[in-house]
């Protein structure tokens, strides 16, 4: 049995705290953005954050490929925590929205040096397993500081709560400045090392994945955004019940997907990830709607059939993307050139960002001029999995007969 080395598992301890330094501050940002009048514009607190994260890939990539994984890693963290100290200082609402934005960019740098890492001290043939395990104690962390975080609020203040955040970033910190560089060669930092040339922006190499990785995640950004109100209509007593079902789903299935995509290979996983994923975002959308060829039996008294498919598909699409995950990572990262592995990663750090707030920006658009139908975007959604599944099968069948023909 693969025995994982000391610094991988500092590295999940890192990780998890990060991530529940960065899920901490969520429940509470939509309420402290209506408080100083800005109920309009909460769809921007997803939005802002994305984008910016998407637009700090490149420099992540590039720095991690050269000044070293551990200090990208450390920049993200460290400059991410003190991000939480502004949101209490912004009066107005376009000073949160440009703390949002900053917080986002910082973000995008600790991820893509984890991976990074990861690469570098994992084998490749457990890699999956590797990148399930990481993304199974991100998503912990983000659930338990997404539930910590209200409760802090109300027992003590926001304030107190953003300094949690602020005390888990700085102990993540502390964890990765004990661990030992991985990169050889390393060069010191410079200014000039953040004008990131053209070729510097993109890896051709993991096109393949970055473009399923951007169509499956589409459906995050439009369950993110649309899943509350859909919640309201049906009558659900806690709006954030859909995303527990989603995420600890994800968490089941993650490590064991991850090792089969070693096993049986990274398509072979994604082949029935992704028909998962599709059905579950069709299943979502049409919650509302008295489907005849489905008919689910309430559980306990007081649970309508509409609020069990809700339920239902929310445990299905999380499935779906609990297996997908780990898959798509483990895949880039065999595609990436070991010289630039920075730069493949954040390539499909790119993708994935523009997937999610395009489905984020784009549901949220269709739903407000269709006079809050919530089924169009959800169609779409389900339509570009779809799509990500026909590419996936085309491609592979393309390169298979190149290489035997």
């Amino acid at each position: 049995m693969y025995k994982y080395p000391t610094q991988f598992w500092l590295l999940c301890l890192s990780g998890m705290l990060f991530f529940g330094s960065f899920g901490i501050v969520i429940p509470d940002l939509p309420a402290h953005l209506t408080a100083m009048g800005g109920e309009d514009h909460i769809g921007l607190i997803i939005f802002l954050f994305t984008i910016s994260a998407l637009i700090s890939r490149p420099f992540s990539g590039k720095l991690a490929d050269e000044w070293g994984r551990i200090p990208v890693m450390v920049f993200g963290a460290l400059v991410s925590s003190l991000a939480a100290l502004m949101y209490p200082f912004a009066s107005s609402v376009w000073f949160f929205l440009s703390v949002r934005v900053f917080h986002g960019f910082c973000t995008g740098f600790k991820p893509t040096g984890t991976a990074a890492y990861v690469a570098d001290i994992v084998p490749t043939d457990r890699r999956g397993a590797a990148m399930g395990i990481v993304g199974f104690v991100s998503n912990i962390g983000t659930a338990l500081g997404a539930a910590l975080g209200p409760y802090i609020t109300k027992t003590y203040s926001i304030d107190a709560m953003f300094m949690t955040s602020l005390a888990l970033g700085v102990v993540s910190v502390l964890v990765l400045i004990g661990m030992k560089e991985t990169l050889p060669n390393r060069k010191k930092f410079s200014i000039e090392r953040l004008a990131v040339k053209k070729h510097e922006f993109f890896e051709p190499r993991v096109l393949m994945p970055s473009i399923v990785l951007f169509m499956t995640v589409f459906t995050y950004g439009t369950v993110l955004t649309l899943g509350p109100d859909l919640s309201d209509k049906l009558g659900m007593y806690n709006r954030g019940l859909y995303m527990f079902f989603y995420v600890g789903a994800s968490l089941l299935v993650r490590i064991v997907a991850g090792r089969m995509s070693d096993i049986h290979g990274r398509v072979a996983v994604l082949k029935i990830s992704i028909p998962v994923i599709a059905f579950g975002t069709l299943l979502m959308g049409t919650s509302d709607i008295r489907l005849p060829f489905i008919e689910l039996e309430p559980i306990a008294s007081g649970i309508s059939n509409d609020q069990l498919q809700f339920i239902a598909s929310s445990i299905i699409i999380g499935l779906g993307v609990g297996m997908s995950s780990p898959s798509i990572y483990a895949w880039t990262i065999d595609l990436s050139d070991d010289r630039f592995r920075g730069r493949g990663i954040a390539t499909m750090y790119i993708f994935l960002e523009a997937g999610i707030g395009l489905g984020a920006l784009l549901s949220g658009y269709l739903y407000s001029q269709l006079n809050n139908n919530i089924l169009i975007p959800f169609i779409l959604s389900a339509m570009l999995s779809s799509m990500a599944f026909v590419y996936l099968i085309l491609k592979s069948r393309r390169k298979l007969e190149s290489e035997t023909g």
